[in-house]
């Protein structure tokens, strides 16, 4: 197993990338690294930094001139390739005020990213689902699309419940996300979990492909990213 590098300007000298808010590094180069708005780029988004429970996090929120659900509306992180191996990172979700009564308090991680931000994979969480009385929404608390071609819509059209899963995650609370990249198989855990949450065998744009790491929101979502953590293998 290998680690994803980062090159610092001020030093020259090679560090694991763990990215946000200081965040300590393994190895024998053990160095907080300091991630600004420079190191990333809002795609379909609004971002900022801000102060949330005591820890710096990357505030985001979709654009409200993106209508439809399942979009490219993430903040891309910079000079990031990623293929197989590992993603980390804590997320926090609420609903807007003006959130639409369609709104869960969408929140998760888009990988793989092409050039163009035209393809990519994703898997995020609709928190709000989580605590609802209606089992089939609580069914539907974790989902993975493939985007463009394969949204939410067409898993459930085409293979109803495989892509979707439950997990104990109420809104407004920290919550530890994990996804294992190998090939053509995403699993995700939360929480710490030894079990994945959620196993996905066919990741629709195949085994090979590669590409950037994104935070991931969708409509009526005020999320909060830190301790984002990417290991390469």
């Amino acid at each position: 197993m290998k680690t994803i590098k980062f090159y610092t300007i001020n030093y020259m000298r090679v560090f694991t990338i763990i990215l946000f808010m200081g965040l300590t590094v393994n190895s024998t180069y053990a160095q907080k690294i300091k991630i600004e708005e420079s190191n990333l780029s809002a795609i379909q988004t609004s971002m900022s930094i801000q102060n949330i429970d005591g820890k710096r996090a990357v505030r985001v929120t979709k654009s409200p001139k993106v209508l439809a659900d399942d979009e490219a509306t993430y903040v891309r992180i910079n000079d990031l390739d990623f293929k197989d191996g590992v993603i980390e990172v804590k997320v926090l979700s609420r609903l807007l005020p003006d959130a639409p009564a369609h709104a869960r308090g969408f929140i998760g991680l888009a990988f793989r990213i092409n050039e163009n931000n035209s393809r990519f994979e994703s898997i995020y969480l609709r928190p709000t689902n989580s605590i609802a009385d209606d089992q089939l929404r609580r069914n539907r608390t974790i989902q993975y699309f493939s985007y463009p071609n394969f949204k939410f819509t067409d898993s459930r059209a085409t293979a109803p419940g495989q892509y979707e899963s439950y997990a104990p995650i109420p809104p407004n609370e920290w919550i530890k996300l994990k996804i294992e990249v190998k090939g053509k198989t995403a699993k995700l855990f939360i929480n710490d979990a030894k079990l994945p949450n959620l196993i996905v065998n066919d990741l629709k744009m195949g085994a090979d492909k590669t590409g950037a790491i994104g935070l991931f929101v969708d409509i009526g979502t005020e999320g909060f990213f830190r301790d984002l953590k990417v290991t390469s293998k």
